[in-house]
């Protein structure tokens, strides 16, 4: 996956999120954060996969985001 993922831990959840900026919704958790890149990572290829089949646009990957 070429999309940049931003882990970081929530006291809320008790869990590693990891988020993938670029693709609105795209988040997963894990004990880990192995587990939650390993989610997230599914949950992208989801995301964009549902996007493809409603022809929805599908962003390109813009590497390290600024704002991040």
């Amino acid at each position: 996956m070429k999309y940049e993922v931003i882990i970081y831990w929530s006291d809320n959840d008790k869990a590693f999120i990891a988020e993938v900026p670029e693709l609105p919704g795209c988040a997963a958790d894990g004990a880990t954060k192995a587990k939650a890149l390993k989610a997230v990572e599914r949950i992208a290829e989801e995301w964009l996969e549902t996007a493809q089949s409603l022809g929805r646009p599908i962003p390109q990957p813009r590497g390290r985001l600024m704002y991040a």
